[in-house]
């Protein structure tokens, strides 16, 4: 016991430590971020990646995963508060939301992301990486009005007084927060460059929140007009237990759409954790496949703590997991270490948190919306077809035009219609040859018939001309529907009244007296 218990502290020292540490790094700015985009109080963010750190690893049997504050929730949770009407309203949906997954994972339901069309899942995202875009954009500028897209940004093209309506945005914009957006957004892209990783000392994220904080103490001290305003920088209370909202759980039946709110939050969390697990389970050089179930149940766990003490709801994330791959961690210790050092951020240097700048994180983010719908996204599903680049760009209109469930309901609809489709021409071929003057028909099905064929198949039989021979091969079938069964024996009779010779091989009869 004590050899085992010796080579697990070797392995955390050597391997997990480190490994916390740069995961850490990485999910100190999203946890703020992601919090920020989502219309949140802060330090729900970071309570979000404490919880995440400490409580799930420790559920989860996934090695290398890593949970907190997602990028993908963060349109959702923003509508959700707002249609909610206040956050201590909005946790009672965490709440629902995590009891959901739990329930998933009981109910051995891991498997459902395999039931969503791939088109829709990317184009989800790539919505989501959109609104993530145009929400940033008017932070990383400073723009200290409230209706930047509706009319701010708008008015610059009416074409009555251009230069006023430039000279008015001007003036609403802040320099400094220009500057340090800048200079933010330049790094992440250099970082993101192949031939930058030898130049990686620190994670690209956290380098971005130094140099902002450097920049906004430069500029602040030599020039009073480049001063950020206190509203501009990040502010966690200095005892952030001690300003915890919880929720108000006398509404919790008292609204419908807090359910509604939290069975979504459940399932686009259920799904984003399931498309990183399997991610993140590629990246593993040792090979360990993460039970899916029992990750949606540690994953529900740790939404419902979240809920009940105020933080933004969680996910298994792509970004952070990918971090503990490159750093070297070794197992589950790693992902619980990184939350150890949020907690003791959050407890300690409070002071140090609120001199980071809101340009930083939004350009973060901003650079995660881009890479959540890149160019090179469409162009690659464009190659795919038709059939997968319909449905994946109906996704997004109609998430932008409306909202993310009423957009994924409507993908998924559209993909449904191409699935059926490609069934009417997969369950069966007809060949056609013709013997002296006799035609032959021969119609041979394929593994599986279904109903949808009913129609179809139907006017095929009856499109077979008078006095040929007719041959329904069903040798190579596992399973022929009713319908279709019924359909061939109710032919029988015509076949007889037109000449038709009808020949079965491996069709079963059924009796179609029910019929009359």
């Amino acid at each position: 016991m004590n050899r085992k218990l010796k080579y697990y502290q070797l392995i955390w020292l050597k391997h997990d430590l480190p490994a916390g540490l740069s995961v850490f790094l990485v999910a100190l700015p999203l946890c703020l971020g992601i919090a920020l985009a989502s219309g949140a109080p802060l330090y729900s963010g970071l309570l979000s990646g404490i919880i995440g750190g400490l409580l799930v690893s420790l559920i989860s049997n996934s090695q290398l995963g890593v949970s907190g504050p997602a990028a993908g929730l963060t349109t959702l949770v923003a509508a959700s508060i707002v249609s909610l009407g206040d956050f201590q309203t909005f946790l009672l949906a965490v709440i629902v939301a995590g009891l959901f997954q739990i329930v998933l994972g009981i109910l051995k339901l891991g498997l459902i992301s395999n039931y969503f069309p791939s088109a829709v899942i990317k184009g989800m995202l790539a919505a989501i990486g959109i609104m993530l875009i145009s929400k940033q954009i008017p932070i990383a500028l400073g723009y200290n009005q409230p209706d930047f897209w509706t009319s701010g940004f708008t008015k610059l093209f009416n074409p009555n007084n251009i230069s006023g309506n430039l000279q008015n945005f001007n003036q609403h914009l802040t320099r400094a927060t220009i500057i340090i957006s800048i200079v933010s957004i330049a790094i992440l892209i250099f970082f993101n460059q192949s031939f930058a990783k030898k130049f990686k000392v620190i994670p690209a994220p956290l380098l971005v929140v130094i140099v902002g904080i450097a920049i906004h103490f430069i500029l602040s001290n030599f020039e009073a007009n480049f001063q950020l305003k206190p509203t501009q920088l990040v502010t966690i209370p200095d005892n952030i237990f001690g300003n915890m909202a919880f929720p108000d759980y006398s509404k919790l039946f008292r609204n419908l759409e807090i359910w509604k709110a939290g069975i979504l939050i459940g399932l686009l969390a259920s799904l984003e954790t399931l498309l990183c697990v399997e991610a993140v389970d590629k990246l593993d050089k040792r090979n360990r496949i993460t039970p899916v179930n029992r990750e949606l149940i540690a994953q529900g766990i740790g939404n419902l703590t979240c809920g009940l003490l105020g933080a933004i709801p969680m996910t298994a994330v792509v970004v952070r997991g990918s971090a503990n791959v490159d750093a070297g961690g070794r197992t589950k210790l790693s992902a619980f270490t990184h939350g150890l050092f949020l907690l003791l951020a959050v407890i300690f240097l409070p002071f140090l948190l609120n001199k980071i700048p809101y340009a930083s994180l939004s350009s973060i983010l901003l650079i995660t919306g881009y890479n959540l719908t890149k160019p090179k996204l469409y162009k690659n599903i464009w190659s795919l077809g038709w059939k997968q680049f319909f449905p994946f760009i109906i996704t997004i209109v109609f998430i932008l035009i409306t909202d993310l469930l009423i957009g994924v309901t409507i993908g998924l609809l559209i993909s449904l219609y191409f699935i059926i489709q490609n069934n009417f021409q997969a369950d069966y071929k007809v060949l056609i040859s013709k013997q002296h003057e006799t035609e032959i028909f021969t119609i041979l099905l394929n593994d599986n018939v279904s109903f949808l064929n009913k129609v179809k198949f139907r006017k095929i039989l009856d499109n077979i001309p008078k006095y040929s021979i007719l041959t329904i091969d069903g040798r190579n079938t596992n399973f022929i529907d009713y319908d279709i069964l019924e359909v061939i024996s109710e032919f029988e009779n015509k076949a007889h009244d037109r000449h038709i010779q009808l020949n079965l091989l491996g069709i079963e009869k059924v009796s179609t007296t029910a019929l009359h």
